[in-house]
């Protein structure tokens, strides 16, 4: 089993270790330019015992030095894409060259598919958006280590039907008429997937509205109203608010508009 000199497994040692019975602590590479969202990721890392913060850095170069230190164990890569000196897929690339069982994750705005799939490309296993809560951002990461590829149904739509259409110039037409089709199909079907109280949960979550503050209107328990949420989420196959909100508007059931507001 090896051991590198500052104390660490290495990942292939890690699994090992897991399999005898050991307990695995994987050790995490953060990469934020901005700071208070590099000490957020780093504190949701520390907070699980399986996870070990192996460096917090804020560019490329600082990055890449850090992988390409032999003293340091790196089992998880989380790296923001726009980088002051660069790009988080040089990072990507890099750590899968000098670290062949390093994985990666992105940290992503919402509804950022396009750069999602750039990731992918280059190496990443999914992503996790900035706003999701700490305990959600150790589990991501400890769903990946297991297995999981941490990208939700909605955007896994997305990447599958931008990866067909850039197969040949010849596979465009046609995906993009079934695409059509499928969408043209689930607009049809909209009005009925959601129940009326769960239509009317979805527009109040869209202009910004709290839990709470959409119990007191609706004259309704805060648990009635996340049991709204997820019976919601689970029929829009999503995993957030801002998710259910797009994947909403583009399956019509809102006005276009509604969309912005659910940053608020």
């Amino acid at each position: 089993m090896s051991i590198c000199s500052g104390g660490g497994w290495s990942g292939s040692a890690l699994v090992l270790g897991s399999l005898l019975g050991f307990d695995a602590v994987w050790r995490v590479l953060i990469v934020e330019d901005d700071s208070q969202m590099r000490d957020f990721f780093a504190a949701s890392v520390q907070r699980s015992p399986s996870l070990a913060l192996a460096r917090s850095v804020a560019s490329v170069t600082d990055a890449i030095a850090v992988l390409s230190d032999a003293s340091q164990v790196v089992d998880v890569l989380l790296t923001d894409l726009g980088l002051p000196d660069g790009s988080g897929l040089e990072v990507i690339r890099y750590a899968r060259r000098s670290h062949p069982d390093c994985e990666a994750l992105v940290i992503s705005m919402f509804g950022d598919e396009d750069n999602v799939l750039a990731s992918i490309e280059a190496g990443a296993l999914g992503y996790i958006h900035k706003d999701a809560a700490p305990d959600d951002i150790a589990k991501t990461i400890l769903e990946m280590k297991a297995g999981a590829s941490p990208i939700s149904p909605m955007i896994a739509r997305r990447v599958l039907f931008k990866y067909r259409a850039m197969q040949t110039d010849a596979a465009i037409a046609p995906a993009l008429s079934t695409y059509g089709a499928a969408k043209s199909d689930v607009m049809d079907s909209a009005k009925s997937l959601l129940s009326r109280r769960e239509q009317e949960v979805l527009e109040l979550v869209s202009r910004g509205f709290s839990y709470s503050e959409i119990a007191e209107l609706k004259n309704l328990s805060v648990h009635t109203i996340q049991t709204h949420i997820k019976s919601l989420y689970g029929k829009l196959e999503v995993h957030s608010k801002m998710e259910a909100v797009l994947e909403a508007t583009r399956m019509g059931l809102l006005p276009q508009k509604l969309q912005s507001s659910a940053a608020r």
